[in-house]
């Protein structure tokens, strides 16, 4: 899905960058990065991203809450953590899905947006 603008949200400056290098030559549109939940939100505000990748241990932040606060974001979770470990709250999360950092790419992520009508601007 070409053209879906997205926020990314990690405490990583390494990881943000690396993230935003692998989704723009995938043709997503990386709007912004923020690395707390509060600047999250307040680019999610300003930006209107159509997703957001959320970390889920943003410090003294939790990924969870974020998505929470995100309203009609489409949020995919990430972590160096093992799905299992966290698979409760991810049940109970509005996130569309979680995705391990070692396993994010473009083809995983358009997996999981298929299932939801984040299509980018019109004509994409």
């Amino acid at each position: 899905m070409s053209g879906v603008r997205c926020l990314i949200v990690d405490d990583s400056p390494g990881f943000r960058d690396a993230a935003r290098d692998m989704l723009e030559r995938a043709d997503f549109v990386v709007v912004g990065t923020a690395a707390d939940a509060r600047d999250a939100e307040r680019q999610a505000h300003a930006l209107r991203p159509d997703l957001a990748l959320v970390d889920v241990d943003l410090g003294a932040d939790s990924g969870f809450d974020v998505a929470e606060r995100l309203g009609e974001v489409a949020v995919i979770l990430t972590s160096t953590h093992d799905e299992q470990d966290f698979a409760d709250l991810i049940a109970a999360s509005p996130a569309l899905g979680f995705l391990p950092k070692f396993a994010l790419s473009p083809v995983a992520i358009n997996r999981l947006l298929a299932g939801r009508n984040v299509s980018g601007p019109p004509g994409t």
